[in-house]
């Protein structure tokens, strides 16, 4: 089974990413080919499905991430509502800008997927974007000293067990994609000095002079944000996306306390599954 381009137009969603959207009607995304989106979303790294009918409660979200691979199983379960807390333990779940990372990074298991759903999105104004930035289109423009110095450069991460993840992680910056062998960018940035966050993480270079970490981070910061590699979503009520874990780092805007901003989000597994190998035990 193939897309049928008469009932479905498809456009890019952004500087990567592919946008998937009815031509007439609100017809239900489960009636899309799993096995084609799932291609589509490992060669252009983002999936948008946008005005479909809502998946309605997180039990759906569940079935339909299922039908993507296993989900990964969290002390939460396998549904994550991404909504602000009244007292929160960690910045995930604040109303605070959240800085670029990759999901699984401080747990044993790094999935493939990430499934969101938007169940209510902020007004307009109101911020909360989530970004994305593509980590192969930042090496690719990357010049080649600077990536000579990236790839030299490995980052030790530390953040306490305040929600459901923390520990220790040791990465270097420039790691080949576990499926495909092409290098990716594994990067957490540093919160900045003075920005009252939640939980912060600390960061260690090694690798490199000291003298040259200043310069690095600046040159992560630079290409990581630029606009030919980083997407905005600005999220609509009913939206379904689908990202590539093992190739992008996402982070999110900051938004307005109180706003009506409400994800839900499943992991998936690869296949096989990727055993995290950062983590310090």
């Amino acid at each position: 089974m193939t897309i049928d381009t008469t009932r479905y137009a498809i456009s890019p969603a952004g500087p990567f990413g592919i946008r998937i959207s009815p031509r007439h009607g609100r017809p239900d995304p489960r009636e899309l080919p799993v096995g084609e989106l799932r291609e589509l979303t490992r060669e252009h790294h983002i999936l948008l499905l946008r005005g479909f009918a809502p998946l309605g409660a997180a039990a759906d979200l569940e079935r339909y991430a299922r039908s993507w691979g296993e989900p990964m199983a969290w002390p939460f379960g396998a549904v994550l509502e991404l909504v602000e807390h009244e007292d929160p333990k960690d910045g995930v779940f604040d109303a605070n800008w959240l800085p670029f990372h990759w999901d699984g990074m401080f747990v044993d298991w790094i999935p493939e997927f990430q499934v969101f759903t938007c169940v209510d999105a902020p007004r307009q104004g109101e911020g909360g974007r989530t970004v994305f930035t593509d980590t192969t289109l930042v090496l690719a423009d990357l010049d080649p000293g600077v990536r000579e110095l990236w790839e030299r450069t490995t980052v030790t991460y530390r953040i306490s067990q305040a929600e459901h993840y923390g520990g220790v992680v040791e990465s270097p910056l420039v790691v080949p994609h576990p499926d495909r062998g092409h290098d990716t960018v594994r990067y957490q940035e540093p919160v900045p000095e003075g920005m009252n966050y939640v939980n912060p993480p600390t960061l260690t270079f090694d690798g490199i002079p000291r003298e040259r970490v200043a310069f690095v981070k600046r040159s992560l910061r630079d290409a990581l944000y630029d606009p030919a590699h980083c997407y905005a979503h600005t999220w609509q009520e009913g939206d379904l996306v689908v990202t590539d874990n093992y190739t992008l780092l996402h982070g999110r805007e900051a938004y307005v306390k109180r706003a009506s901003r409400h994800l839900r989000r499943v992991h998936v597994h690869g296949d096989p599954p990727f055993k995290n190998p950062a983590l310090c035990t």
